[in-house]
This record gives C-alpha cells, structure tokens and sequence, in this order.
C-alpha cells in the first residue's frame, strides 16, 4: 500500500512537472504540415510555452516516424536527448526520405527548472516527387491550333477511369504551362488559386499536391482540368507583349490512388486524354479579365458518363521533367469576402459599388434575367474630383468581366483566370433591380499568414498601419508585384528590397520571399547582373550582357540579409551567397576606383520634387552616381557579415577591405570638409548615414544638415524610393527621434499621413496621386495600391513601439520604445519563431506603463526612456537590477510578461 501511495505520489510529480512546459505550433521548413516537400533534409521548428518566467529550452528530443502511432516498426529516427537550447530550423539527420512518402514527427524538451515536456502534438510533411522518372504522367497539349495574338478561350481537358477496389487514399499531382484548375467527379480540386504559380518558367516549375481520396468512387469517375494563359502566355508589361515563355498551354497530371489492400494504380496524362476549346470562358487575361457566356457552359463534362465524341485527342508533347519542384512558398488563396458600404450614382449617371477598402481579388455577383443579357463590371481604384469612375490609370488594362446570361433562375459568377486591384465597381446593364446585396468582393493573395501588428492613440496612424498591410497583401500574390491594377503587375526588385523589412513584421513571408529569391538566382545574368524584375520579362534576351540598377539590383544583398535577421535562415544565405558575390563582382567591374559612376539607374525614384521658383530652392534631387556608389558599399558590407556568418574567413576579410576603399572614394568624391554632400538632399545625408560612409568627424554635421533641410521644408520629407525606408531611422539613430515624428505626424503634402487623409486605404505610388486640387498626378504612372513607402512601418514597429531584434530570429530581443508627447499610447506584437513578442506603452496618471511579452526560449533587454532607475517598478516593486545608462534604464528579463511603471 505505501509502495503504492509512493507511486501515485511520483505520478502526480511527474504530471505536475509536465504541466508546467509544453511544445507546439510544430512547423516544417516554416510550413505547417507541408506536402508536398522535396528539401532532402527538412528542418523543423517548434514552440515552447509555461506559465512560469524565465524559461530556457536546455536539451530536445525529436522522433520521426512513418506512421501516427510512432510504433517500433514505423519509427525511422530518433534524435537521443540533445544538450541544446536551439528549437528553430533543426535539421532531420535520418535516413533518406522517400518519393511520395508522409512522415510523423514530435518533439519533447526539457527547461533549466528542471522541466520535461510530454511529446508535442503530432505534425507530419509529405515528400513530393523527388526523381524525374517518379513522374509516370506525359506533358499534354490540348490545343490543336493556336493564334499567338489574340486570347483564345481557355481550353478543357478531361478522361474517364474505373477503380475497382476500396480506395484507401489518393495523391493528384500537377503542374502546367499557364494555369490550370483540376476537376475531378464535376468538383473543383483544392483552394489555391493560379497554379502553378509565377517562376522562372525556363528554369524550375512548380507543381502542387492534393489529397483527393474523399472525390473519388469506387468504379466509374473522371478528371478534368481547365488552363488559362496566366503569366505563361497572357499579356505582361507593355506593348501587346504576348507569349513571354511559350504559345502553347499544357498539363502534367498525375493521380495516384492506393487500394485499401496495399496496391495501387496510376492515372497520368497521356494520348487517351481529350480535349476541345469551345467552352464558356471565352477569354481570360491577369490585366484584361474574362469573358463568360452562361449559354455555352458544358454540363457534366468533368463526370464520368459525359459523351466526348466531338472532343479531340490532345497532343503528347516531350518537356522535361527534371525542372519540377515542391511549392517553395505559401499559395494563393482567397482570404476574405467584403460587401459593398454603399452604392453610388455618378454625375455621369454611372452605377457604382463601393467596397470601401482598395483590394486585389474579384467580384462574385447574383443575376437573374433572360438569356442573352450581357452583364459588364469594370473596376476602378479611384473616383475623380467630380465622383465620376476613375480608369484612365489602369492604362491598357481593361480589368473587366463580360457576364451573359444563360436565362435559367438566378446566376452566380466569379471569374476564374484573373484579378483586379479596386475599391469601387461600374455596373452596366445589369437585369431588373440594381441590389448590393447581390455583389460580393473576394479578396485574393498568397496565403501568407499575419504575424504582426501595431496601433496607437492617433486613429491616422492606425489608418496608415492598415494602409500598409492592406498595401502587402494585395501585392504579395505569388510574387512582390508593384501594382495589382494596371498592365504591369511585375515583381519589381527596387520595392521589394525597401519593403522587405517591413513586410517580415506584418506577415509571415519566409517561404514567400525564399520562393521568389530563387527565381532571382535563375534570372540573374550571366555576368552579374540583376533584372530590374523577378521572374525578368523585361530584359531576359539581355541574359549574357544583363545590366542591373543601384537600389533595385542590390535587393539580391538586402533582402536574404532582412530574411536571415528575422528568420534566421542560414540555408537561405548559403544558397543566395553566389549570387550576392556575383552582384557586387559585376559592379566592381564597372567601379574599380570604388565609384559606380553611369549605368540605368532608377535614382531616388519619384522623390518629392519641388517647383523651384528661385535658385535658392532645392528640388530634393539626388545623384544617381552618388546613390549607386551608397548601394554598392553597402551590398559588399552585407556581403562581408554573410561571409563572417557562413565561416568563410577569407571573403569576410577581402569584403572588409573593399568597403574601406569604397568609403575612402566616396568620401573624396561627394563629401566636402564640412561634411556636406555634393547633392545635399536628404536622400544624400540618409544613405550616407545609415550605410556607414560618412566618416566619424562628418557625421555630426551631416545629420544637422539633414535636420535642418527637413525643417526648412516645414518638417516635410524629400525622398523617393531609396531614401525614404531609412529615413526615420536616421534620425532616431542620431538623437533626432523628435523630428522623425515630426515627420511622421504630417498631415500635409508630401507625407505619410496627406494619402490618409485624402482617403486612401492603401500606400500610394505617389506621395501625391491625388493632388491638393483633388485632380491626378500623371495618369502613366499612378497606382494607388503601391506598397514601397508603408517601409516606414518598419520604423513604428522598432522604434515608436521598441520591438526589435537583438539577436538572429529575436533568440535576444531588444525592448527600447521611444515615447513621443504626440501619443498617448503605442503597442506592436510580433509572432517570431519562439512565439508571441509585445511591447505596448501607455501614458497614465503622468507616469508611463510598459507592458512586454517575451516568449519562452528567449531572453530580452529592455531599455525604458528614464534616467531614474529608482524610480522604475516592476509588478509594483523595485527592479533590483535595473541599470541607469546614457540611453535609459536597462533591465535584463527572461520570458513572461512583464509590466514597468516609471
């Protein structure tokens, strides 16, 4: 009995223990249960979480196995207790994976209070098709002719099969050039929309996984799938540029069923396949829309039993295979439905929707009417200065859908290959009562998960908050686009490389920016040179010879440097490092005195100029010879702390001497005794200072120089493109953070908040798009949905909220918010990869309470902008080892949360 009691004694204990840590939100290549996967070596992250402060992971232990119930048979690899405080990205060390196969994992830890974990919840990863002859499926071609100018209809192409057997469970893998959708048994496959995605086609393809076992019956049935031009073929940038990667569509399909008796059979795309070309969609384009006829549409063509007589037998066409890889990045998918806020009748007599939120996605509308009715929506962004409907901007893009009715009962539709970018919609001749009830706004983007956040007292910059993540998620589909509206949509490199910093805080963007980085290495010229977009369909016959612009070529430095500090991805530096060297090795070329002088160079694109009525007034320009020499500098200093990362000695050294030769040049070329640049804007002093060139008897007088060209302008910014990302950080860094806020807080043209307050709900190409006058900049180039400078929400983050890394992926975290008069509050939150990080102050009774999240596994600083650690509380008592400094009180804290009051 007391055997016993000893024994429940010891349970208890051991449960208690357990209780007090406990691992989650298991991830796989920053995935939840991917599939497919084809990284040989997958690395895998988790979460730790206890009620209890100061929580350090000291050892893990990871299984592997191969089937849910880890039982001996199936358990492929167990990693033995590891002495390690790491818990993101560790990598799988078992034996080799298998094509097609899913593998189980957990993971327990143990904590320095003597804490072990259970074993987590059970995650999984599928593997894809590793090998090319794992493929069994051939490349179909369902079109028999093809005119190359114009937009065919989208064509259909379908076979029917039998299984015999109970069906256990049920792999369709696919791929195609243009896009497709699969049907299988008249039901559309899956959520993600535009498969395969946008790469660079003539190097990799993706190809997208589905689990269908549920679709499927046992006997008769029947796949289908749909393609569309998309960015294979469709119209992309100017000129009726048509056929960028190829004039022919295709597919690869292959489904895999296995039997509840363990064997399988195949069904792969192949000469037994049909297809024709005459079905409802009549046209479908990104920029122009699409074109549906109800009247046309095919009954059961996707189900087994459908006569495909009049069909046509598709063409087998020899592509390889070898090219095919796993989705690297988060699909697209829709993400959130709007109603309309109001309807509108123009002066024009036009009726419009407003949705009141600038979005990219589609309409989905109800219509009931008699046959032959021809419904059209156009979108626009903008209504003008006279409430009239706004297109002139969208340039060639006609960004419509043709709806015809086919007359039975009421009609839903939403089309199926395109997108727009809109706030507001034109209805015309649409049948019986106009109602807003009967339109929906489907908002579309790469399902890249939110992560971040920040607001504050002032409802402005909380709009401006909005502005921005609204801005990120309509151009983060599939690839960081410009626009989402107009004919261009490209994957520009100068605004991604600005924006990528601060895209990492609102959302979850690693795999979206691994993705699109690897399209980069494929696109890259042959010397160096990088495209002035990714996947490059500007200058792809260039490849040999390519150029490449200061600030935009140099995303391919900035942006796996961003990525590696937040994510801390090392895999993601090794592979990029070759194109980092090949980069700065092909601008050295052009500067073997240290200065890059000449070359295409965008410069501070569209900075703020102004009309220079006297000589004395300065136009805010900035010399793009001065900006590409800042740049250079700066891509060889990153790409020495690369090389100081991944080990590599000898190139940190040789990278370390080069940025001395480039700073000593610049400094004899642009920069008088005084410390006064050549240019004299404040993109000038902004890059000069935040690269680190100026040297340290300049740097004074710079930054006075920038105070003071700011206040000569009332306190209003210059800057384009390069400049404005570090702008405020500039300033804070250099004891100026109340003229950074000067800056932020304006209302008035050019600045953050004068688009807030003329309305807009998304960052703006232009600090003036809407001018003033209420009239428009330049029709050519004005899109409103433009996310390059909501970068200062990067800035609002670290600084007026004090959330910032202390060290790679925020293992340290650095806690230091700069409070200003102007707010009366402020508070951001952050995901990171060991969990939930937040630092909120609030102003209260003439004291400030900061509040601090630091999740388990880390540790974090927090410097508090008070210079009397006496007077610092903590839960209501004295912090003993509160430190007063030249910056503010210092605490050192573990994980938990934590409440100062000072």
């Amino acid at each position: 009995m007391r055997s016993l009691y000893l024994l429940l004694l010891l349970l208890g204990f051991t449960i208690s223990a357990h209780s007090q840590l406990t691992v989650n939100s298991l991830t796989c290549e920053h995935l939840v249960n991917p599939m497919p996967l084809d990284a040989s070596k997958p690395r895998l992250s988790w979460k730790l979480n206890s009620p209890q402060r100061n929580i350090l992971q000291t050892a893990y232990q990871i299984r592997v196995a191969t089937a849910a119930d880890f039982n001996k048979k199936s358990l492929i690899w167990d990693s033995g207790k590891l002495n390690s405080a790491q818990s993101i990205l560790q990598e799988y060390a078992g034996p080799a994976l298998q094509s097609a196969k899913r593998y189980y994992w957990q993971v327990k830890a143990w904590d320095n209070q003597n804490h072990e974990s259970a074993w987590s919840e059970t995650a999984w990863w599928e593997m894809g098709l590793l090998k090319p002859e794992d493929w069994k499926a051939s490349w179909i071609e369902p079109e028999l002719t093809v005119d190359t100018k114009s937009m065919p209809p989208p064509p259909l192409t379908r076979k029917e099969f039998s299984l015999g057997k109970k069906i256990q469970s049920a792999r369709l893998y696919a791929t195609s050039h243009g896009l497709n959708f699969m049907v299988i048994n008249g039901k559309k496959v899956g959520e993600d929309l535009f498969t395969p995605g946008w790469t660079a086609y003539q190097d990799h393809l993706q190809y997208f996984v589905y689990d269908v076992g549920s679709m499927l019956n046992q006997g008769p049935n029947a796949i289908g799938a749909v393609l569309g031009d998309g960015w294979y073929r469709g119209y992309l940038a100017w000129e009726d540029n048509r056929n960028v990667y190829g004039e022919k569509l295709a597919l690869l399909a292959q489904l895999v069923v296995t039997f509840t008796d363990g064997s399988q059979q195949v069904i792969s795309t192949d000469a037994t396949w049909k297809a024709q070309n005459n079905s409802a969609i009549r046209m479908a384009d990104l920029y122009n829309g699409e074109t549906y006829d109800a009247r046309m549409e095919i009954p059961n063509w996707s189900k087994p039993g459908f006569d495909d007589k009049g069909w046509w037998a598709v063409n087998v066409a020899n592509f390889p295979k070898n090219n095919l890889i796993a989705p690297q990045g988060p699909p697209v998918r829709r993400i959130q439905e709007l109603k309309p806020q109001k309807m509108i009748t123009t002066p024009q007599g036009d009726k419009v929707i407003d949705f009141g939120q600038n979005i990219t996605g589609w309409i989905r509308f109800k219509v009931t009417g008699p046959a032959g009715t021809k419904v059209t929506i156009q979108h626009a962004e903008v209504l003008d200065k006279k409430g009239n409907f706004y297109t002139t901007n969208l340039r060639h893009a006609k960004c419509e859908l043709n709806y015809t009715l086919k007359g039975v009962g009421e009609e839903v539709f939403e089309p199926h290959f395109t997108f727009m970018g809109f706030r507001y919609i034109k209805i015309i001749n649409y049948p019986g009562t106009l109602s807003a009830d009967n339109f929906t706004g489907v908002v579309i983007h790469s399902d890249i998960k939110k992560t971040g956040d920040f607001s504050c007292s002032n409802p402005l910059l909380n709009q401006l908050q909005s502005n921005i993540q609204w801005g990120q998620r309509g151009n983060f589909l599939d690839v960081p686009t410009d626009c989402p509206q107009r004919d261009e949509r490209l994957g520009w490199t100068g605004d991604a490389q600005a924006f990528s910093r601060t895209a990492a805080y609102n959302y979850q963007v690693a795999g979206f920016f691994n993705k699109w980085l690897n399209d980069l290495i494929a696109d890259q010229g042959e010397n160096g040179g990088v495209p002035h977009v990714i996947p490059d369909v500007l200058q792809r016959k260039e490849k040999k010879n390519l150029t490449g612009s200061s600030g935009w070529g140099d995303v391919c430095t900035i942006a796996p440097w961003n990525l590696y500090q937040v994510y801390g991805d090392q895999r993601l530096l090794e592979r990029q490092y070759n194109s980092m060297e090949k980069w700065v090795a092909w601008i050295t070329t052009k500067a073997p005195d240290g200065l890059w002088k000449g070359g295409p160079h965008f410069g501070d694109w569209l900075f703020y100029q102004a009309q220079i009525s006297n000589p004395t007034e300065k136009s805010g320009y900035t010399d793009p010879d001065y900006i590409a020499t800042a740049f250079y500098a700066n891509s060889v200093d990153i790409l020495r702390k690369t090389a100081q990362v991944l080990g590599k000695k000898a190139d940190e050294a040789k990278y370390a001497a080069l940025f001395e030769k480039i700073k000593k040049a610049f400094n004899n070329e642009y920069v008088a005794g005084s410390g006064r640049t050549i240019s004299d804007s404040q993109t000038s002093y902004v890059l000069g200072l935040t690269f680190n060139l100026f040297e340290e008897k300049h740097r004074a007088a710079a930054t006075a120089q920038l105070v003071r060209d700011i206040k000569s302008r009332g306190n209003h910014l210059s800057t384009g493109f390069l400049g404005t990302p570090y702008l405020c950080h500039v300033l804070s860094d250099n004891g100026h953070t109340d003229v950074a806020y000067d800056l932020l807080f304006q209302e008035s043209y050019p600045s953050w908040l004068y688009p807030v307050k003329m309305g807009a709900t998304t960052i703006w190409e232009r600090w003036d798009g809407i001018k003033p006058d209420s009239t428009f900049q330049d029709a050519g180039m004005n899109s409103f949905n433009h996310y390059a400078y909501g970068a200062i929400g990067d800035w609002m983050y670290r600084v007026t909220a004090g959330l910032e890394i202390g060290q790679v992926a925020y293992k340290h975290i650095l806690i230091q918010p700069q409070p200003t008069p102007k707010l009366n509050f402020a508070k951001a939150s952050f995901q990171s990869s060991y969990g939930e990080i937040v630092s909120g102050w609030e102003r209260q009774g003439g004291k400030i309470k900061l509040t601090v999240k630091i999740p388990a596994n880390t540790t974090a600083t927090v410097t508090l902008p008070t210079k009397d650690a006496g007077a610092v509380r903590e839960g209501g008592n004295l912090v003993a080892n509160a430190k007063s400094t030249a910056k503010g009180v210092v605490v050192e804290v573990g994980s938990g949360e934590w409440v100062f009051e000072f």
